[in-house]
């Protein structure tokens, strides 16, 4: 999981893996790793999230925690069109650790319908443009989408794993 910082990613990760929206939730340090054990399309599978901090202190981590990684969840929030603007450098560097890797976005805080600044259409069409894997809009305060961003990223990974 990358983003710029407080889009939501440890939020995100706490409800799909604890099921709990935890309203303070703190600055990332670094990163912090979290397992679960999921059901898809009759298979079980064990996930490793890695939820990377966003803030640009932590950047010079984000290129030796991708390697590896068979897929990504790229966040921004909703309301603040800026989490967009550095979204071709973390991807960038996601795709020179590991060529192709398959990537949602994952726009976050729709519960903060007043201040929404990015409509779900404009985050679609930057999906498509960019040739991501697919694209959900989440409330992890209201449970909303939560496990849709991480199910649809884990059949991709499932697919491509059967590919090779």
């Amino acid at each position: 999981m990358l983003g710029p910082g407080s889009v939501g990613k440890t939020a995100l990760c706490e409800k799909y893996v604890t099921g709990i929206w935890n309203p303070s939730t703190t600055l990332t340090v670094g990163v912090d790793f979290h397992i679960k054990t999921v059901k898809v399309d009759d298979k079980n599978v064990k996930l490793q999230i890695w939820d990377m901090g966003g803030e640009d202190r932590f950047r010079f981590l984000l290129p030796t925690y991708c390697l590896g990684a068979q897929g990504a969840l790229f966040l921004y929030d909703t309301t603040r069109p800026s989490t967009l603007s550095q979204m071709q450098e973390w991807i960038s560097v996601v795709f020179k650790a590991n060529g192709r890797t398959p990537i949602i976005l994952v726009g976050t805080k729709i519960d903060l319908r007043e201040s929404r600044a990015i409509s779900y259409e404009a985050g679609l069409n930057i999906a498509k443009e960019n040739g991501f894997a697919g694209f959900v809009e989440v409330s992890s305060k209201e449970g909303l989408n939560v496990e849709e961003g991480f199910e649809s990223l884990t059949r991709v990974m499932l697919k491509n794993m059967s590919r090779k």
